[in-house]
């Protein structure tokens, strides 16, 4: 389903993007138009499916995951229902932040964060150990040089808003 917006909900986005926490006075006021009408707004892009939630940001190292990491893991098999499985086990691996299936050499990439290097190293034979999984490599976060948990809206943005 398109969706169809305008620029008042491109602004709604974009200021929603920066704070999800303000009030909806606050973005009614930010965005140019009354409380009720903005609010129904944001109902009907919730309701869309644009607006997929709200979450708070945490910091990974102030709750003692010092260490973040990559691992690159290649499939035996590529069948749909081996793919499937191993989203499945994906999920239930808590210190697994995110994860993609990609095309190429490697199935999946999956940003993993840990207390430290001994609990990475015991999640990669639990990856390892898991059924069609031919073998993991591994790459540890030195330095993060860019997060940016939002899209950038330039491209749907009027001119010189």
């Amino acid at each position: 389903m398109t969706v169809r917006l305008d620029a008042v909900d491109w602004k709604i986005l974009d200021e929603l993007q920066r704070d999800g926490r303000m009030t909806n006075v606050e973005l009614s006021r930010r965005v140019g138009i009354s409380a009720p009408p903005c609010l129904r707004r944001v109902r009907a892009l919730e309701e869309a499916g644009i607006i997929e939630g709200y979450r708070a940001l945490l910091d990974e190292k102030s709750l003692g995951y010092d260490l973040m990491a990559f691992a690159m893991v290649h499939l035996i098999s590529q069948a749909e229902v081996d793919l499937d499985a191993f989203q499945e086990m994906i999920a239930q691996w808590p210190q697994v932040r995110s994860a993609w299936m990609l095309s190429g050499d490697v199935d999946f990439l999956m940003l993993c964060v840990t207390p430290d290097l001994r609990s990475f190293q015991n999640l990669v034979l639990d990856i390892t150990a898991a059924p069609n999984v031919r073998n993991v490599k591994t790459a540890l976060t030195l330095k993060q040089s860019k997060n940016a948990p939002v899209v950038p809206l330039e491209a749907g943005l009027p001119k010189g808003a």
